[in-house]
């Protein structure tokens, strides 16, 4: 009942036109510009990798870590401390202006991530992930960055009816005050090119819908939780964070999920048919783009066994399109390699606990990759 309640009273917020939508807004932010040059990090794991084969002897695979390491990747902030964040995210804009280069980063620390599955952890409360968010955003200044709003912030919720954490009343509106928070904070920065974490092609659907598990839950579609996380504000959205969804399943998901925040700006109630949306004109200027991580999509997702998952370390997977933002796709701004290749998903699969280095998969995800490394 209490999971109803909140999803009641959120509908009606949206449909009283209690959120700002980017229609009300004084003017659409530029998107990100073509030719942009995506940071590469000097001292990376793939890099010091490439080292330890080549004094093995091992020259072919010293070369693929060397052609891995020579593409931009993102850079994680995780733990507590204001202080802390905003020092190492000036750093590395500071670094990467000198280059030049423009640094995709990614804010990780919202309270109660993950749904405490692998990557759990995140701020004790709303107030500390307000001020290490606000402390994030200082830490770029004016600098130019691309940041990545909380991966599965909005697309996994503590009102998933798997997830034990609660209650929902309180925990779903305080997330979306959070996302909403980190935007605005971000956004004050004059070259910070914002996108909230949007999930992935095979995940949340663009409508309200009944998860089920036996019994009513309902839940808000993506659009829905993207507009209650201030997309308004933000320059668009992020799809297959750390996943491994074809890019062309991505692209035809993107754009509807955009034409609907589009239609829904202009008075629409929900997502019209897949049809409708597809049969929809692109307006490139109006419509909000996304960008795509294509670290590790080059062979598609995986049809898991039994006791396997097609998110956890599956086999067989390798490097997608090289980080770019010339896309020639109208509404994708770039693809980028928000997940670093070769650092474990979590404990599973083999691996080691989310996050660590994982050489014989970041190796694997080299000689497979999709366009060849070389």
């Amino acid at each position: 009942m209490r999971r109803q309640q909140w999803l009641a009273a959120v509908t009606a917020a949206l449909a009283l036109g209690a959120v700002v939508t980017a229609g009300s807004a004084q003017a659409a932010p530029p998107h990100l510009p073509r030719g942009t040059q995506f940071y590469v990090e000097p001292d990376s794991n793939a890099a010091r990798q490439a080292e330890v084969y080549l004094a093995e002897g091992r020259t072919a695979d010293a070369e693929l870590m060397a052609a891995m390491a020579a593409q931009p990747q993102a850079i994680w902030f995780t733990t507590a401390g204001a202080d802390k964040v905003r020092a190492d995210v000036r750093a590395v804009v500071e670094a990467a202006r000198a280059q030049h280069q423009v640094p995709v980063l990614v804010a990780y620390f919202v309270p109660y991530r993950d749904c405490s599955q692998w990557s759990a952890g995140g701020a004790r409360s709303e107030q500390e992930y307000k001020e290490w968010i606000d402390a994030f955003a200082e830490g770029i200044g004016d600098h130019k960055a691309v940041v990545i709003v909380e991966p599965d912030g909005l697309a996994l919720l503590t009102s998933e009816p798997w997830c034990t954490i609660g209650p929902d009343d309180e925990l779903v509106p305080q997330r979306f005050r959070e996302i909403s928070h980190a935007v605005t904070a971000l956004k004050r920065g004059k070259h910070t090119k914002v996108y909230l974490d949007a999930g992935h092609s095979a995940w949340q659907a663009l409508n309200d819908y009944d998860a089920g598990y036996g019994e009513p839950r309902q839940q808000l579609g993506i659009v829905n939780r993207l507009r209650l996380g201030n997309i308004a504000e933000a320059d668009g959205f992020a799809l297959n964070t750390s996943n491994y969804r074809f890019t062309e399943d991505l692209v035809q998901y993107g754009t509807r999920v955009s034409k609907c925040l589009y239609l829904r700006e202009r008075g629409a109630e929900s997502c019209p048919s897949a049809e409708e949306l597809d049969a929809t004109r692109v307006h490139p200027v109006r419509m909000k783009h996304f960008v795509l991580d294509t670290s590790r999509n080059g062979r598609g997702h995986y049809t898991p066994g039994d006791g396997e998952t097609d998110w956890c370390n599956p086999p067989g997977r390798g490097l997608g399109e090289r980080p770019t933002a010339n896309t020639g796709i109208p509404l994708v701004d770039a693809f980028v390699w928000t997940k670093r290749p070769g650092e474990s998903d979590g404990e599973c699969q083999g691996g080691p606990p989310a996050g660590r280095w994982w050489p014989e998969q970041a190796l694997e995800l080299a000689r497979l990759a999709e366009p060849p490394l070389r």
